[in-house]
């Protein structure tokens, strides 16, 4: 009794336990505790990717090809990037109704989680431009004059002065901006979608793009009122010009035909 006492009581018995016990903690903690941030997200986006690849296959394989490399339909899809998705389908005008000489806005079909899904799908067939932050098109730190300035030199050609949109050719127009979210042109200004020539960062900067998207929201905010009085619509020299020739050379003709009948009623007095 006396000699099995003493191997329990052994100095080693104690470390033994101890080892013992920190084992199969180790060994729980594996089996249960969760994957780490990696590779939650790795899986996370996986699942996204399988997610929209059946999205892609139902609303946008049948003009894109199966595997987004374009078709007679439609154009090939590997390398535009998230940010050309999330413009296209957050907008409505993908999935197309039918093929013209411009696809227009029009209601959203599909949930952000689902644009989200497909932008994962397409991203994963070649790197393309991502998805903005708000960081990059919120108005903290832009500048409104400068914005002005840029879209002056860089848009106002095809999408008049305030963003109210034009006619281009063969059909073909430049979207009014007004009402459009500053995510998605943002995202317009980054890929150019159909017509438009795109503006990557060493065109215009992070920063330019902000200050313009500042200047839009400036410009056709819902309190915005014309400096110079009644706008026309603020359309530009074309209608202001029309107007002019209209009204104002209406009311010359009437004024000379006034004075013409003045003058004749005077000589014959």
């Amino acid at each position: 009794m006396k000699k099995l006492s003493a191997r329990r009581r052994h100095p080693l018995a104690a470390l033994v336990v101890l080892l013992l016990a920190l084992a199969c903690t180790g060994g729980l903690y594996a089996v249960f505790a969760p994957a780490d941030k990696a590779k939650a997200d790795e899986t996370a986006q996986s699942l996204a990717i399988d997610e929209g690849k059946k999205l892609f296959a139902v609303g946008c394989a049948s003009c894109h090809g199966t595997g987004g490399q374009g078709s007679s339909d439609g154009p090939s899809l590997v390398g535009v990037g998230a940010a050309a998705v999330d413009f296209q389908v957050g907008t409505g005008r993908m999935p197309a109704q039918q093929p013209g000489a411009q696809v227009p806005r029009k209601k959203v079909i599909y949930t952000q989680a689902e644009i989200d899904q497909l932008a994962a799908y397409i991203s994963s067939l070649g790197a393309g431009p991502s998805v903005p932050t708000e960081a990059q098109y919120g108005p903290d730190g832009a500048d409104i004059a400068k914005g002005g300035e840029l879209f002056r030199d860089n848009c106002t050609q095809c999408h008049n002065f305030t963003g109210k949109g034009g006619a281009l050719t063969h059909g073909k127009f430049a979207p009014s901006l007004e009402g459009v979210a500053p995510k998605h042109i943002y995202e317009a200004m980054q890929t150019g979608p159909q017509n438009m020539p795109s503006f990557p960062d060493t065109t215009l900067s992070e920063q330019n793009k902000k200050d313009i998207i500042a200047y839009l929201n400036a410009v056709n905010g819902d309190d915005t009122v014309s400096p110079g009085g009644l706008e026309l619509g603020g359309l530009g020299p074309v209608s202001e010009g029309l107007f002019a020739w209209i009204f104002g050379l209406g009311a010359l003709i009437a004024v000379a035909v006034w004075v013409a009948a003045r003058t004749a009623k005077a000589k014959k007095s």
